[in-house]
């Protein structure tokens, strides 16, 4: 199939699907998971087409970061740079890579409100990640096991037959674990002047990025993960977006919002998420979306969504 600039998907020359017309290159998040989900359903069978993506896709096809990945000495510094450009690649989603136990994990994070397709759209990036590490990376490159926070759609053995190690559904990240000595594994093009050359190159387009005038979307993208260590303070935010607290409100009223409605929204789609696809106590996930009393917690998930807590974790188990 092919997606042409006027949103038409064509298929032997016959159009099957129309998206709205791309803006500035890009499709609108519910947009492009519309579509992934209508493929998915299309074809069938979730992991024969989640083994046919990750045979298919390389990291060519994400431009410059792919060959700063290909090019960067070892497996670690190619993962440190998705880590930080892989917004040039696209807003809705983030990796998290932690060197600092044993193992190690490289995590896939979601910034966008809840769609169907988006646990199959996580075991795509995990999938085809998974196989061009092994690509690009010189020696044995051993994955110790893969972990989805969604429970398992399908045969469990099929799934670690795809990843090649143990993978468990039901748990706390969406993660691909290895042991810390992989990361030190050389690439097999590594080469440090080209990959600082594409690096470079890299800062300058999230430089661009960083203009982007919507400071709500900036502002989830950093409260969404600190909510665990308490509601951060407007002014600390502020500082890390790089403007003053006044000109924070400024450009959120701007926008029609205020601080607090960010807040909410980071906090409503954060909870609604974790009891949607984790096994995480009520208790537990009132503490991760930043409130301290679970009675607190769920007075304010009720203002929210018009039920409690439980009600909508077994309304969502229902379905």
């Amino acid at each position: 199939m092919t997606l042409r600039n006027d949103g038409a998907l064509v298929s032997g020359g016959v159009v099957v699907r129309r998206l709205p017309p791309q803006s500035d290159g890009r499709f609108a998040d519910k947009d492009y998971f519309d579509l992934l989900d209508w493929i998915r359903r299309q074809h069938g069978d979730d992991v024969a087409l989640l083994d046919a993506y990750a045979r298919l896709i390389r990291a060519d096809n994400i431009g410059v970061l792919g060959l700063a990945m290909k090019t960067a000495p070892t497996l670690r510094a190619s993962l440190e740079r998705v880590e930080r450009y892989w917004r040039v690649v696209t807003d809705t989603a983030v990796y998290r890579l932690d060197g600092s136990g044993d193992p190690a994990f490289l995590t896939f994070e979601a910034r966008t409100g809840h769609h169907p397709v988006l646990d199959f759209r996580n075991e795509g990036a995990l999938a085809g990640f998974a196989r061009n590490m092994r690509l690009f990376v010189a020696g044995e490159l051993v994955l110790d096991h893969v972990t989805f926070r969604h429970t398992c759609r399908g045969v469990p053995e099929r799934y670690a037959e795809l990843f090649g190690c143990p993978v468990h559904f039901s748990a706390d990240r969406n993660a691909i674990a290895l042991k810390p000595a992989m990361l030190d594994l050389p690439n097999r093009l590594g080469d440090q002047a080209v990959s600082d050359f594409l690096t470079a190159h890299l800062e300058t387009e999230i430089g661009s990025l960083r203009d982007d005038p919507s400071v709500r979307a900036a502002l989830l993208r950093r409260l969404t993960p600190a909510l665990s260590q308490g509601v951060p303070q407007a002014a600390d935010i502020a500082h890390e977006i790089g403007m003053s607290e006044r000109t924070l409100y400024r450009r959120l009223a701007e926008e029609g919002l205020t601080f607090r409605d960010v807040l909410t929204e980071a906090q409503s789609s954060l909870a609604q998420e974790l009891l949607r696809d984790s096994t995480s106590s009520i208790a537990e996930i009132a503490f991760l979306a930043g409130f301290s009393e679970q009675s607190t917690f769920s007075r304010a998930f009720k203002r929210w969504v018009g039920q409690a807590p439980a009600q909508f974790r077994q309304q969502v188990a229902s379905r």
